[in-house]
């Protein structure tokens, strides 16, 4: 059913600004979206760089006429917390996707896996997978990949400004990701298993950054549950004064 916010039990939510979440797991991007838009009727609410539904961490919104800056926010860096597990090959290169091949990663070294990784960094042209939301011909490729229909994707040019492992306890290895817009981590680590000639498949996610928007500052939707619709206005305008004036160095106004 289409949301009509006149409808709504609430006066329209008036105060622009930036909110911060930390989506949870299995929640999508949308369900963020459409959460904060019906709970506390926000005519116009945005989010700035879709997170998978496994992934969890900062998801951006933009609330009023601040959905006018979403490309801005959109296309700026993004930090990353991943686990790599090898071994294993899924169609959507996660582990929500269905497992289309099973290696042996026994002989893998630690120092093998470091090296391939570190081969990632610099600027690269990066195939998105099937299951994702890249279109094709007007269609969503993630809505061709459930009809069993693969086509070639058109590679993108991105860039891994550095890549380091946390914990190597193999198959699993967790690594921090400091990458350029529309870089698919779950890309990565399937190209990284493939170098390694035994699999691989992204296990878990985690943004903490976004540009200058840093996961530090971020509500759960737990919290948010919490919220009335004058609590969430405090919310967005002391970020909005306190906050990110000083991070972008500009006074947004009201």
């Amino acid at each position: 059913m289409r949301y009509n916010s006149r409808k709504h039990h609430l006066p329209p939510f008036q105060t622009s600004g930036v909110l911060l979440v930390d989506k949870p797991k299995e929640w999508t991007s949308f369900d963020v979206v459409n959460f904060v838009r019906a709970r506390f009727n926000v005519p116009k609410v945005g989010h700035c760089g879709t997170l998978d539904p496994a992934a969890t961490g900062l998801l951006v919104l933009v609330l009023g006429k601040f959905t006018q800056l979403s490309s801005k926010f959109s296309g700026e860096d993004k930090i990353y917390e991943a686990t790599l597990q090898l071994g294993l090959e899924t169609d959507s290169c996660d582990l929500d996707g269905t497992v289309t091949a099973e290696h042996d990663w026994s002989g893998v070294t630690e120092e093998q896996l470091r090296a391939t990784l570190a081969g990632f960094v610099g600027e690269q042209m990066q195939t998105p997978p099937m299951v994702s939301a890249v279109k094709k011909d007007g269609k969503k490729l993630y809505e061709l990949a459930r009809q069993g229909v693969e086509v070639e994707r058109e590679s993108k040019p991105i860039t891994i400004f550095s890549l380091d492992v946390t914990r190597c306890e193999l198959p699993f290895c967790d690594f921090t990701l400091h990458c350029s817009k529309g870089t698919y981590v779950r890309t990565l680590c399937s190209d990284a298993g493939k170098k390694l000639g035994c699999g691989g498949t992204l296990a878990a996610l985690r943004r903490t950054r976004s540009g200058q928007f840093s996961l530090a500052d971020a509500v759960t939707v737990d919290t948010l549950k919490t919220f009335e619709q004058a609590d969430l206005e405090i919310h967005v305008r002391q970020f909005l004064y306190e906050r990110l004036s000083k991070i972008a160095g500009v006074n947004y106004g009201g």
